[in-house]
């Protein structure tokens, strides 16, 4: 029997707007092109793996934190805390 890989979660935390000068998403930092790969069923873990270290390393000080915060509470919990506070509200 073979083993299930663990799906990777995608980096998104529902706060979807674009910085107009640096074209990075201001929730999760990455690109479109980043975005539209991430949809791609044929991308690789590896490539997805090593996209949520690039954005990370985009982000720095409340902005990491806080993405960190509302990433991991999506891949424990199946929802980010800006999704949960809008339900809770």
């Amino acid at each position: 029997m073979s083993k299930m890989s663990k799906k990777i979660i995608s980096p998104c935390i529902s706060i979807c707007k674009t910085d107009p000068v640096t074209g990075y998403c201001y929730g999760c930092a990455r690109t479109n092109e980043e975005k539209k790969q991430w949809k791609d069923e044929n991308i690789s873990d590896e490539w997805k793996l090593a996209n949520i270290e690039k954005i990370k390393s985009r982000m720095q000080g409340w902005q990491l934190s806080t993405f960190e915060e509302s990433y991991n509470h999506k891949v424990n919990q199946g929802i980010s805390l800006f999704k949960k506070k809008l339900l809770e509200d």
